[in-house]
């Protein structure tokens, strides 16, 4: 135990010598040292560095790249993290391009082009920077309310917290699907598909998104046709994350017989262009505006409908507070 310990000098010739007794760290002296693979003993070969990784040994860049470039943009980011040769490889523009065209479809190519500048030329930071609805999942809001028993005689009855779900999936067209439903995540997300059929309840609506605003509008069939009109705000919990949305309003009105004959994408793209809160479409019929159920809505990708935390219970999850 002598051996691993050390006694510093005497802090000045005049003064009594004070020990100070320390613990050895040998291995505070492989701090900013690079590993690298050593060549044989006794050869005198000045050969260039090899990547000691078997993936690089077997797989040439050119394979390599090729398999990079069917990887979706979030799988991309994963395998950024994992090596120093893989982050520069996928710094490529050519690997963000197809992503952010395929993305802002509605705006055009010439449009997206334009745009990319705003970026520094980069399609790497345009796909982070630039608010983009996600079309790789669902978004999901969780919303409670109290319901009070009915009360008999002298008997009081239990209260109920009722727990309903808000579901929105994007798509790059510019369509969206809408449900209003008390299943889980788990089991909606099997459905919410353009192939729905009527008795699944999902309807489908036209969106605009305009810098960080959503603004939306659906159409509920029916003998009394209704109008929902929704206005949103995208953010992101991280950079480039765009899971998040903030409702702002949720309107209902009525729609008059003339507009009920025209096609949805006829209708509602003439509802989103520069609608007002108390605008109606049937002077029978005015527009309501709903306070309620206004939970923020979390973005749940495919890949994880079936482990996300919004399928638990109301027993196991009494709350839920979106970040």
């Amino acid at each position: 135990m002598a051996s691993d310990y050390v006694v510093s000098p005497p802090l000045a010739e005049t003064s009594k010598a004070v020990p100070f007794w320390g613990v050895q760290r040998p291995w505070l002296n492989l701090y900013g040292i690079r590993i690298r693979p050593v060549a044989p003993f006794g050869s005198t070969s000045s050969k260039p560095f090899n990547d000691p990784a078997p993936i690089h040994r077997s797989l040439p860049d050119e394979l390599l790249f090729e398999i990079f470039s069917r990887m979706s943009p979030y799988t991309l980011g994963r395998a950024m993290c994992v090596c120093r040769k893989w982050r520069y490889t996928l710094r490529n523009p050519i690997l963000w391009r197809a992503a952010c065209l395929k993305t802002w479809q509605v705006s055009g190519e010439i449009e997206n082009r334009r745009l990319q500048f705003m970026y520094d030329g980069s399609w790497r930071k345009m796909w982070l920077l630039r608010p983009r609805l996600r079309t790789d999942g669902i978004y999901v809001s969780r919303n409670t309310y109290i319901r009070a028993g009915v009360a008999e005689w002298k008997v009081k009855n239990p209260v109920h917290l009722v727990c309903y779900y808000r579901y929105i999936r994007f798509y790059p067209s510019g369509k969206f699907l809408y449900k209003n439903s008390s299943q889980k995540v788990k089991e909606v997300a099997k459905r919410m598909n353009l192939r729905a059929s009527e008795a699944d309840l999902i309807f489908r609506g036209n969106c605009v998104l305009e810098n960080n605003q959503v603004e939306a509008a659906l159409l509920y069939p029916g003998l009394r046709p209704t109008l929902l009109r929704i206005r949103l705000r995208l953010r992101g919990t991280t950079v480039g994350a765009n899971n998040r949305l903030d409702p702002l309003s949720f309107i209902t009105t009525g729609v008059n017989d003339a507009e009920a004959h025209h096609s949805n994408d006829i209708m509602l793209g003439g509802v989103m262009e520069g609608w007002q809160d108390n605008e109606t479409h049937n002077p029978d019929v005015p527009a309501i505006s709903h306070n309620r159920g206004l939970a923020p809505f979390v973005f749940v990708p495919f890949e994880e409908v079936e482990t996300s935390v919004l399928n638990l219970s109301v027993e196991n999850m009494d709350y839920f507070v979106a970040g």
